[in-house]
């Protein structure tokens, strides 16, 4: 994918006579959106669809890209894909119909709950690997932690009697999320009989170690969803932001209040959280009925 962004970059360059400014500034969107498709296991753009494009740009716009920034994001990879169909690298644009207003509709996947239980029980809970992997997965879903949050999190950062964990957000700020018994089982199990085996250097403090001893990089994490997406034999395309979004959707799904969605969720404006959370057919046509004088 490298070489064909390379290419492109050449045409915009030498056969537009584009900017440098203009250059750099496609080169910057195109690298961290073929790192992101690498990173969900996409090795091929043929392979890309349009759910990946989206979910792309809602994890950009989760990492505080202005509104500005994101629509640059979309025209950049449009003009992409569009070059490569025209020079026959690309058997299908999925850009083609995608729009800023239109775009902040396309949500990336919803995990419904049978999904995510066969999610949280791929891990093999006979091996220590397995057991760490288990209250990685239980903690993401529990709390809808954001990926950077999640391999943040620190020793002291959690309260198996209170029930909660604390994470620090965007603009370092630091917000108590609660998790239910499973995650507290499944925390509390790898804490105490599997992390002390993994420990390499006391000075470490992540609460989540590699094989190696270290704290969990991003891309760790989100090969350690993919493996177990697979292993789930689910077919979305399955990231940390799923897990994330689905823990909002499921919340609102069985009436939390959206208010404090987004205060778990860290979102400054509740307008951000309403764009992470939908609600299902099912329940509108429930809430209609029960509500509606001539329902």
């Amino acid at each position: 994918m490298r070489v064909l962004v390379d290419q492109f970059l050449d045409f915009v360059l030498l056969e537009k006579g584009l900017s440098e400014n203009t250059r750099n500034a496609y080169r910057s969107d195109l690298i961290r959106f073929t790192d992101f498709l690498r990173q969900s296991g996409i090795r091929s753009l043929n392979d890309v669809k349009r759910d990946d494009v989206a979910t792309y740009l809602m994890s950009e716009k989760d990492r505080a890209l202005s509104s500005r920034s994101l629509a640059r994001n979309l025209v950049s990879i449009k003009i992409f894909f569009k070059y490569l169909e025209q020079e026959g690298l690309l058997q299908g644009n999925v850009t083609e119909v995608m729009d800023s207003p239109r775009l902040w509709k396309m949500l990336p996947d919803t995990l419904t709950p049978d999904e995510v239980d066969r999610l949280l029980a791929a891990p093999d809970q006979k091996s220590t690997l397995g057991r760490r992997d288990a209250a990685i997965l239980e903690t993401f879903y529990a709390a809808g932690l954001r990926v950077s949050e999640l391999c943040g999190l620190q020793l002291g950062d959690l309260d198996i009697d209170m029930g909660y964990v604390r994470c620090t957000g965007k603009g370092k700020k630091e917000r108590i999320v609660p998790i239910g018994k499973q995650a507290i089982r499944s925390i509390t199990a790898y804490a105490n009989e599997v992390r002390p085996s993994l420990v390499r250097d006391e000075s470490i403090r992540s609460l989540f170690l590699t094989r190696l001893g270290a704290g969990f990089s991003r891309k760790g994490m989100w090969k350690l969803i993919k493996q177990y997406s697979h292993a789930a034999a689910i077919s979305k395309n399955v990231t940390p932001h799923t897990l994330r979004h689905s823990f909002a959707s499921h919340l609102l799904a069985h009436g939390a209040p959206l208010r404090v969605i987004q205060e778990m969720l860290g979102h400054a404006d509740i307008a951000t959280t309403q764009q992470y959370t939908h609600v299902d057919s099912t329940r509108l046509k429930s809430v209609h009925g029960k509500f509606h004088p001539r329902a």
